[in-house]
């Protein structure tokens, strides 16, 4: 077939397409606008395959329409919150939610003081009687009127049109139960009873006390509007706004809905500023629109300021705003349609995501806490999670309504052959009891209880025995606590009068001032809070200072008892859980002791029975490839660990029901109503194989935890009731298989009840069960939302039901006025089609066909009754087709009643939907723990989640050497090459604004350019892979990316070169898309945006698979539903739901809210414009009303509504981890930069761990915030390394762990942590000063022992060398003089060989051994002459006593490699300092004796 070329102009074709560079780029911002994005796709599935216009379009809306969009809400939302926390002031502080019928005042008591005292303004001021006053206060009578509201607004709602039969006169309104009785007269009899009840208020309150609550003055108003409604003249006027606002009176009825409503529009300021500035954002844009638009022909969207107004604000709701936009374009021709278009654009940008976002961030602030209430809340949350753990379920404690049975067990060997066992504490309960009523008889006869009575006398005894068994459970823990409060007493009172003394001393002055690091601060900052805390020695220390000083001390003491206080009660929580979590096992073992069938599934199996246990080991067996230290017991790191951590994540069972349930699901994508399961034995298989697989597992489940009444049963939440559920339709399906399946019948139900399978795996994966939890937990709030918009929807409703009602039909012929005159055919004009601007031909007609004449309403939509209306409304809510009913509604009953419209458009669009994002928000916050966080708590959240994405550098050191290398390294890490580079890349990216044809001649210079950059990024590669080396280039993810992509550019190069064909012009379009996408990663704020686009996705996968599922389920039941409805104005060849892949597709169609109203009327046909056939539905070409209308609204309430604006919340959350000021950061890029440099620098194998003994070289070398001065905070280093070392037990720590602890380090854990993770870090820091300070003293004491040892070995050294000489004088008194010996020279051998053999380090201690003289030496056995040689206190025998010489100069003692100077003193004086001497070997010998020696016996570095 051949195709001609119709030679249309563009504007003809329209400015819709991809065929410029302009054009592509304003059809991608109308697609992601997601209005009219849908019929783009089916152009392109018309001219391409159709995978790859739902592979580009899909990928386009998921990207740009639901995440980058969404980035724009987080933007405002945190720039919003920052504004607020930096300009408190300009809102003024919130207050509680107090009633506007009552004041506060400052009264004097009797002790002298003041005090707020609650005024009650309801008191008695007026004249009424008092039994009249009585009865206004009364709830009796608030209830009656509040009834009498209620029953106003049901006969309100029951109003309908009755048709043309009837009048239209004021009466032509019937209550829908009697078409008889008049209406008019009721709502006169309703405004007489409110009027009455407004007179009974003034008369009992007077004016001046009644017109002082807001509340009467809207009620008074409302009397006063609906007075003159019943007036026949103004009856049906817009009075009726008065009549229809009393169902705002019913917001009283729930306190719950008054407190929410008081929240959101109670601090009118902020709400109302930003209306007003919306409104005036709309009259000047109206007005520049109508002076730029108004002498344009053809265009009369812009004559006036109504139309322009009209038309301005139609693209404010993004309904139809492409539509105002092409008509404008195509009227002001091709030459300024580019600065038109780009005047659109620039205002839906602004209104669509700035200023419905400034809405989100206002209500979000609305529903914001003050600080202390944070904490508040944060205590009594805890205080309720504890009460709720203390009790048992109600399906396990039914078991306490029946009798004890406690079994009895046969004793079958002697006594002594077993040990006693444990004494069955619901046993010695008895006792306890019994002992209780002892007491209250003893107590009943003592003369002195007579005069108390017996039930005071009892409640005493239980109360006194019930705190002995408090006591006693808590003996353990209190001991526990008790000595561990000494010890951190002791070291503590250590620590500050060291602290104390040298603050007094002045050991600091005299230093050069130094800015402090945020580590010193903090650190200073705990010691002196522990200082404070527990109460120190302040009158001694604080007695030489200022009055000033010892105020601010004073005031410093309060503010630490306060903490303290706080600590008591965190640390009372903390116990409470405990014990309620104690006493929960205490109920379940006692159930378990006395009730024989307790914990037995199905009251058959044994609790311990061989066949229970083989099911419990085939249902919980799941993959563990946790590797752990046998030495340090740390989890070892593994190559693959993400993949073992996702088989690890459910069981083996649940992971071959997974896949069974995926296959199943699979198969019934296959089915359709012309491939029906009952017919397809292929698709009967995977039926037959789900049902079997979920039998046995159903099987095992119950026979291993019980069904129902046992404490992990498979019906204990609402997951294992929809599994029960899922599986006994399937079973009922598989065995029933009906044949004929009519419409709307039983089976029919069955089979869209069978479309809930995909379900199962909500229940399978324990993440997507969190995902349903945090749909439902926050379920209040939003069914509050839903009761506020209905209330909306109900007034709008009723009153457009008063106005309308009959009014909108017309003849579908235009040129027939009269009802009369509706009768006959007339011919209608089709187009060719919606995006052609074609202009007739001189003579020529438009094509059409002849229709017969009706006298109908619109096809969509009427308000001819209140459902009806409320149908119509609730499609208008969601922003789809109102442009429609605002048409039809000024067209057919006048421009005035636009304004209704209107106004229901910007209450629900500005504050209706986005109210629905902001409590989504907020409950999302809140469900994650991050909706009661202070602003230091969210500030650590948002810390700890960056640091947890925070990697090291892969980037290699720079060569030492001067050479090529290190040329290389400095020209590639220089910022003016790497802008060189992104300016190449956005260079090559340009060469795509023009389309690569083949055919066309302008392709091959633009390729060629394309080729020439390629080689300079092959250059750039190149020299990074010198400049780093091959393995320093591979460790950075960024340049795999360059290197994957330079490669491909290299195979398109060589491809381009050899073929020459279209193909190898689209791989190089594609390579220079990826090549574009690397620019992102090399600007901070780019990357900034991009991370959180990137952790979005990964956060919300399993929402997203989540939502998919919800849409498989739909899709399903749609086939089901509407599988063979009739093609209408939206159900066409590409939208339908034939199959379950085209119902997907027009599913995601309605996610994106495209039209969804009218796919679900086109579902809603019926006869006689259908075929019906009642004996199988996919013989019928009708649809469903009720089915269609519950199907679509709830898809798309809980689709649109809920599901994406939890994505919505995702990004939020992950925006405030990147977006946040220097001032706001905890720890600044910077200093995370610096710490990745000194990391890399210390890790010089690249593997992201290092030895614990390098954190100390690592601490070091840190400077700027995070630098420790070991002058200064030698201890804060000591602590720092001393915690590495204990939480890894001395192995390899990770980048992670070292930056984890300098994050904890470098906060205020008192302002930034949460309770729970708060007690858990002071307990270890408490610990860590602990043992700290003993390794401190014990260095000390050994310090002094060395020195102690070094003056013995002087002392020894003197006694020996006195002995010597003594017995050398023996010797010459004994031995003749002639006789010689050579003994001092060999003693002088054999001393120095002795002395050069000891140790020259100071790292190793030995003590000079006793010679054989000296008492002690003797203590040591000969058996142990064999043993390793003791340190530390304990001695050594020598193998033989050796004589020392008289020359003193040749001794040389030697201690730790030094000389001491004071025992060759004493050698010169033998004789003189021989009894000091003595005396002090023999106190040293005392004290050694009494030194208990190091377990170890190895010195500690002493750091």
């Amino acid at each position: 077939m051949d195709l001609e070329d119709l030679g249309l102009s563009r504007q003809e074709l329209g400015y819709s397409g991809f065929n410029e560079i302009g054009t592509s780029i304003f059809t991608v911002y109308e697609a992601a606008s997601q209005e009219g994005w849908v019929f783009l796709m089916y152009r392109a599935i018309d001219s391409f395959p159709r995978w790859r216009s739902y592979f580009y379009f899909i990928t386009l809306i998921f990207f740009l329409a639901w995440l980058v969009k969404n980035v724009f809400i987080a933007v405002i939302i945190e720039t919003f919150a920052e504004i607020r926390v930096q300009f408190q002031q300009m809102w003024g502080s919130r207050s509680s939610t107090t009633s506007t019928a009552t004041t506060q005042m400052f009264h004097e008591d009797a002790a002298g003081g003041w005090q707020l005292v609650a005024v009650d303004v309801n008191k008695p001021q007026g004249r009424a009687p008092a039994c009249l006053q009585k009865m206004m206060r009364s709830s009796v009578f608030h209830m009656f009127i509040l009834s009498m509201v209620a029953v106003d607004v049901i006969v309100a709602a029951s109003n309908y049109y009755k048709g043309e039969n009837f009048k239209r006169q004021y009466d032509e309104f019937y209550l829908a139960e009697d078409s008889v009785r008049c209406f008019f007269p009721l709502k006169v009899a309703f405004t007489v009873l409110f009027d009455l009840e407004a007179l009974l208020k003034i008369w009992c309150l007077g004016f001046t006390g009644y017109i002082s609550s807001s509340l009467h003055k809207f009620e008074l108003l409302l009397v006063i509007g609906t007075t003159l409604h019943i007036y026949p003249d103004l009856y049906h006027s817009q009075f009726t706004y008065f009549q229809v606002l009393r169902v705002v009176r019913l917001i009283k009825i729930s306190p719950a809905l008054e407190d929410f409503v008081y929240k959101i529009f109670g601090p009118g300021k902020k709400l109302g500023s930003l209306v007003v500035f919306t409104a005036s954002l709309l009259i000047v844009m109206s007005a520049i629109s109508l002076q730029m638009f108004c002498f344009v022909e053809e265009l009369d969207r812009f004559t006036t300021f109504p139309r322009a107004f009209m038309s301005m604000f139609q693209i404010l709701t993004q309904e139809g705003w492409v539509d105002v936009m092409d008509q404008t374009l195509n009227a002001v021709g091709h030459m300024w349609a580019p600065v038109v278009a780009i005047y659109f654009i620039l205002y839906h940008l602004f209104a669509t995501l700035i200023l419905l976002s400034l809405f989100v961030a206002v209500i979000l602030d609305n529903l914001e806490l003050d600080e202390d209430l944070k904490k508040l809340k944060q205590l009594k949350q805890s205080e309720a999670n504890a009460d709720t753990k203390e009790k048992l379920p109600l399906r396990l404690r039914i078991f306490e309504k029946f009798p004890n049975r406690p079994q009895m067990v046969k004793i079958s060997k002697l006594p002594s052959d077993f040990t006693v066992p444990k004494i069955r504490e619901s046993f010695m309960k008895q006792f306890i009891d019994r002992q209780q009523q002892d007491t209250s008889c003893l107590l009943r006869r003592l003369p002195s209880a007579s005069s108390s009575s017996c039930d005071h006398s009892k409640r005493s005894a239980i109360e006194e025995n019930k705190y002995i068994d408090q006591k006693l459970r808590k003996s353990v823990f209190s001991i526990r606590a008790r000595n561990l409060l000494e010890k951190e007493t002791a070291i503590n009172k250590i620590l500050r009068a060291c602290t104390r003394q040298r603050m007094l001393s002045g050991s600091f002055e005299g230093q050069p001032a130094k800015e402090r690091s945020i580590l010193s601060v903090q650190h200073h900052i705990r010691q002196e809070r522990r200082s404070l805390r527990h109460g120190s020695n302040s009158q001694r220390i604080s007695r030489g200072k200022s009055l000033e000083t010892l105020t601010q001390d004073h005031s410093n003491t309060v503010r630490y008892r306060n903490a303290q206080r706080e600590d008591s009660e965190i640390k009372m929580i903390q116990e409470k859980k405990e014990q309620a979590e104690m006493k929960r096992k205490v109920q379940e073992e006692e159930l378990r002791e006395n009730h024989p069938y307790f914990d037995k599934p199905l009251f058959i199996v044994g609790r311990e029975h061989r066949f229970r246990n083989f099911c419990r080991v085939v249902v919980r067996a799941r993959f563990n490839a946790s590797k752990t230290d046998p030495v340090t017991g740390a989890v070892k790191n593994t190559k693959y660990h993400q993949l073992y951590d996702l088989l690890g994540l459910v069981t083996y069972l649940d992971w071959v029901m997974i896949i069974v349930t995926i296959c199943s699901c699979i198969s019934m994508m296959f089915e359709s109503p012309f491939r029906r399961v009952m017919h397809a034995p292929t698709l009967q298989i995977a039926e037959y194989v789900f049902v079997i697989f979920m039998s046995i597992e159903l099987n095992l489940k119950i026979m291993a935890d019980g069904l129902f009444f046992t404490p992990t049963a498979v019906i204990r939440d609402f997951g294992g009731v929809m599994d029960i559920f899922i599986y006994l339709v399937s079973l009922i399906f598989l065995c029933w298989m009906p044949q004929n399946v009519p419409a709307k019948s039983g089976a029919q139900l069955l089979m869209v009840l069978r479309c809930l399978r995909p379900l199962r795996i909500f229940k399978l994966v324990p993440q997507m069960r969190k995902v349903v939890r945090e749909l439902f937990s926050g379920f209040k709030e939003i069914f509050l939302v839903s009761i506020l918009l209905l209330t909306l929807m109900l007034v709008f409703a009723s009153f457009g039901v008063q106005l309308f009602a009959g009014k909108l039909a017309k003849c579908n012929d235009p040129h027939i006025i009269s009802r009369e005159d509706c009768h006959g055919i007339f011919r209608i004009n089709v187009s060719v089609s919606k995006n052609l601007n074609l202009k007739l031909r001189p003579g020529e007609k438009k094509p059409g066909f002849w229709v017969p004449r009706v006298w109908a309403n619109p096809r969509n939509f009427n308000f001819d009754n209140v459902g009806n209306a409320m149908l119509a409304l609730f499609e208008v809510l969601s922003l789809k087709g109102w442009v429609e009913v605002r048409d039809v509604i000024i067209h057919r009953v006048g421009p005035i009643h636009g304004i209704y419209i209107h106004v229901f458009v910007f209450l629900g669009c500005m504050i209706g939907l986005t109210l629905f994002v902001g409590v989504v928000i907020a409950n999302f916050n809140e469900n994650k723990g991050t909706a009661l966080l202070t602003v230091d708590q969210r500030r650590w959240e948002d810390l700890k989640s960056r640091l947890k994405i925070a990697q090291p550098l892969h980037l290699p050191p720079r060569p030492d050497n001067d050479g090529f290398r290190a040329k290389m390294y400095d020209i590639t890490q220089h910022p003016f090459f790497k802008r060189t580079i992104a300016v190449l890349v956005l260079a090559q990216s340009v060469l795509l604004s023009v389309k690569w044809d083949a055919a066309d001649p302008v392709t091959v210079p633009l390729a060629t350019m394309s080729v020439v950059f390629t080689f300079i990024f092959v250059l750039e590669v190149t020299m990074k892979i010198i400049a780093m080396s091959p393995s320093g280039f591979w460790q950075s993810r960024r340049n795999r990316y360059d290197l994957l992509v330079t490669s491909l550019g290299v195979i398109w190069v060589i491809l381009h070169f050899a073929l020459l064909n279209a193909y190898t012009y689209m791989m190089g379009a594609c390579v220079i898309v990826f090549r574009f996408f690397s620019i992102c990663g090399k600007h901070v704020t780019l990357k900034m945006l991009l991370l959180t686009v990137v952790v979005s996705m990964y956060k919300s996968f399993f929402i997203i698979v989540g939502m998919f599922l919800l849409l498989l389920c739909y899709a399903f039941a749609g086939v089901v539903l509407f599988g063979t409805v009739k093609y209408g104005e939206n159900i066409n060849r590409h939208a339908n739901f034939s199959s379950a892949g085209k119902a997907i597709t027009v599913l995601f169609r309605i996610v994106t809210g495209e039209d969804w109203n009218k796919i679900m009327h086109d579902c809603m046909v019926q006869p006689p414009f259908c075929t019906p056939d009642n004996s199988t539905y996919w013989k019928t070409d009708c649809g469903n009303y009720a089915g269609a209308l519950m199907y679509f609204c709830s898809f798309y309430v809980i689709i649109a509504y809920i599901m994406l604006n939890l994505l919505v919340a995702i990004i939020v959350e992950n925006f405030s981890l990147f977006y946040s000021t220097e001032e706001d950061q905890l720890l600044s890029y910077n200093d995370l930069r610096h710490f990745q440099i000194i990391w890399n620098m210390v890790d010089d194998k690249r593997e992201g761990v290092i030895p614990t003994f390098r954190v100390k070289f690592l601490l070091r070398l840190l400077r700027g915030r995070l630098e420790v001065d070991l002058d200064k905070d030698k201890l804060l280093f000591k602590h720092m390394c001393y915690e590495m070392e204990r939480l890894h037990n001395g192995g390899d720590v990770t980048f992670h762990d070292v930056l984890s602890m300098l994050s904890y380090r470098s906060v205020d854990i008192r302002k930034s942590l949460q309770l729970e993770e708060l007690l858990a870090r002071e307990q270890l820091e408490y610990t860590i000063e602990e043992e700290v300070a003993k390794q401190t003293i014990r260095m000390w004491l050994k310090k002094c022992l060395k020195r102690i040892r070094a003056k013995q070995q002087q002392s020894c050294s003197i006694i020996h060398s006195l002995r010597e000489s003594q017995q050398q004088e023996l010797s010459r008194f004994l031995n003749p003089p002639s006789i010689e010996t050579t003994q001092p020279s060999e003693d002088m051998n054999a001393i120095n060989q002795d002395n050069s053999a000891q140790p020259e380090t100071s790292s190793q201690q030995q003590l000079l051994s006793p010679t054989l003289s000296d008492r002690g030496g003797y203590r040591q056995d000969s058996a142990d002459a064999g043993k390793p040689q003791r340190k530390f206190g304990q001695w050594r025998l020598p193998s033989a006593p050796k004589p020392i010489s008289h020359s003193v100069s040749s001794v040389n003692l030697r201690f730790g490699g030094r000389s001491t100077m004071k025992s060759v003193v004493c050698k010169m004086n033998p004789m003189s300092d021989a009894a000091s001497c003595g005396s002090e070997v023999k106190k040293w010998w005392t004290r050694q004796l009494t030194v208990e020696s190091d377990e170890s016996g190895e010195d500690l570095l002493d750091i």
